[in-house]
C-alpha cells in the first residue's frame, strides 16, 4: 500500500539545488514518528538505490557517493521527510521516491518525483 507522496522535482541546471518533499497523508502521527525514512532514486536503467535516511531520533545516513551535497531532515508533526539537493550534477537525474528504510514491499512504493539535471 502506497503511503508517501514525494515532489519537489523538477528541472535544475549543474550547481543548482532543489528540495524534495515527502509526506504522509494518510498516516498518523504515532505510526510516523517512530519509522525510519529514506529517500531513493533510480536512473534509466539502473537499480533503485538509498541515496539518504533519517532514523526516529533524527541520526542520519548518506550514500558515499553524495559527497555531502545532500541533506535529510523530517518534521514529525507536519508527517513530512525533505531532501535537500544542492550543487547538482548530471548524475543526479533520476526518479526520487520516499519509503521506509530496510526493505519495502514492493507494492509500497509511490510514483515518485522527476529529477532532471541539464546543462
Amino acid at each position: 500500500q502506497v503511503r508517501f507522496v514525494e515532489s519537489g522535482g523538477g528541472l535544475a541546471q549543474p550547481g543548482g539545488s532543489l528540495r524534495l518533499s515527502c509526506r504522509a497523508p494518510r498516516m498518523i502521527f504515532s505510526t510516523f514518528a517512530p519509522l525510519a525514512l529514506g529517500w531513493y532514486r533510480q536512473a534509466p536503467g539502473k537499480q533503485r538505490e538509498l541515496v539518504a535516511g533519517i532514523y526516529s531520533d533524527r541520526r542520519t545516513t548518506y550514500s558515499d557517493s553524495l559527497k555531502g551535497r545532500f541533506s535529510i531532515s523530517r518534521d514529525n508533526s507536519r508527517k513530512t521527510v525533505w531532501l535537500q539537493m544542492n550543487n547538482l550534477e548530471p548524475e543526479d537525474t533520476a526518479t526520487y521516491s520516499c519509503n521506509e528504510l530496510g526493505t519495502p514491499g514492493s507494492d509500497s512504493w509511490g510514483q515518485g518525483t522527476q529529477v532532471t539535471v541539464f546543462s
